[in-house]
């Protein structure tokens, strides 16, 4: 069976993956906007919602949790990684802001939207930076941490809430969103 660090970097990385594809449908109102469209912002709001709700609250403690681990248990490996929550919490204020402003925003003005959706892509591509990082060298620390016989937390990870999206069963707030990323599947 598996130890602590393998179950929550396998979480972690299926988080990713689910990110990744909600990331594709925030890039995809870029597109629409940019092409003469209206974007979608309800569908926005609720990707935002989603990534305040879960990837805030629960997916970045988790690694800054193996963080923390890491460098207790090998801090000669550490160096580098002190960006790990200080990029969690740009994104945490960059993603609570984009979503104050779609759910404050009644403008249909084209110049509004445009900045908004502009805002939305620069959160996407810093998301998406972010993880391929932590994929390509937190994780990979961390993998050979485990390699080497270290799977155990010195702590209890305490964060253990269910996906509201992903987690096998969708919460009410968040069907709609689940419908759009069935239908484009």
């Amino acid at each position: 069976m598996p130890g602590p660090i393998t179950q929550l970097l396998s979480e972690l990385r299926t988080d990713h993956r689910n990110m990744a594809r909600l990331l594709k449908l925030l890039e995809g109102e870029g597109d629409r906007i940019y092409a003469g469209g209206d974007p979608d912002l309800r569908l926005m709001g609720d990707i935002m919602r989603y990534m305040s709700t879960y990837s805030d609250a629960v997916h970045h403690p988790k690694e800054d949790r193996l963080y923390a681990e890491l460098r207790a248990v090998r801090p000669d490996r550490a160096g580098g990684m002190g960006r790990v929550s200080e990029e969690h919490r740009v994104l945490e204020q960059q993603g609570t802001s984009l979503l104050h402003r779609l759910e404050d925003s009644r403008s249909k003005d084209a110049d509004s939207l445009r900045s908004l959706v502009t805002d939305a892509l620069r959160y996407a591509d810093l998301l998406r930076k972010h993880m391929r990082w932590e994929e390509a060298d937190l994780f990979r620390r961390l993998d050979k941490l485990v390699a080497e016989g270290h799977d155990a937390t010195s702590k209890a990870v305490v964060i253990d809430r269910r996906d509201p999206l992903f987690g096998g069963e969708v919460e009410k707030r968040f069907e709609d969103l689940y419908q759009r990323i069935a239908n484009d599947a």
